[in-house]
């Protein structure tokens, strides 16, 4: 259990750095941060609330996924997105700061890459502990274990449609397309791919307690 608190927080905190890099290189990140950001400009928010609204939307979700309600669940989802939000929009402002965006293309594209490969590594942790995790990434649990066969790349590509249509939505209503690039197509083609490696090759001992029904 130890051992899985561990993994809850470290997963948490390095999740959010490996986002926060991708959004600051403007290179492109997650279907799903991409859709929180072109959210963000559209509706003129910060993009920390923009992913803890649409993410709040995702555990809500989640509840109508599992077939039962599980408010535990649910709390806990909402309070690590609380965290992570906050975490997300400190990371990207600092990273802006020490102006990443003065960098070339190929750099940046580099650096983006290298935050995607960063959060699949942290998604994979915290999904095997499956303590408290991101809303977005229960999804993909759910949906890996209880109609995808255990086939995580499968799983990923459907917890990515909603954000796909959001990001249209807001194209059409701004004509224009913000943390959406060669990163984000990198992650469409491998995040599945990459956690299910992170799953091996990082921390090998920690094994997935995923569980459907609340624990007794």
């Amino acid at each position: 259990m130890t051992q899985r608190w561990i993994a809850l927080f470290l997963g948490l905190v390095v999740n959010a750095f490996g986002n926060g890099l991708s959004v600051a290189s403007n290179m492109g990140t997650s279907p799903w941060t991409a859709s929180e950001v072109n959210l963000s400009h559209w509706l003129g928010t910060s993009v920390g609330l923009a992913i803890f609204v649409v993410s709040c939307l995702a555990a809500i979700a989640n509840q109508l996924l599992l077939r039962h309600w599980d408010f535990p669940r649910l709390l806990g989802e909402v309070g690590f997105v609380l965290f992570f939000s906050y975490f997300v929009d400190i990371f990207s402002t600092t990273f802006t700061r020490m102006g990443i965006m003065r960098l070339s293309a190929v750099v940046r594209l580099l650096l983006a890459i290298t935050g995607i490969v960063i959060f699949c590594a942290a998604i994979s942790m915290y999904q095997r502990a499956n303590l408290v995790m991101h809303p977005n990434d229960d999804t993909t649990n759910i949906l890996r274990f209880l109609y995808c066969h255990d086939n995580v790349i499968v799983a990923q590509l459907l917890t990515f449609t909603p954000p796909v249509i959001i990001i249209l939505v807001c194209w059409i209503n701004t004509h224009q397309l913000y943390a959406v690039n060669w990163g984000t197509l990198f992650t469409l083609l491998f995040n599945g791919t990459l956690i299910g490696l992170a799953d091996r090759l990082v921390w090998p001992g920690l094994h997935h307690n995923f569980r459907a029904k609340p624990a007794r």
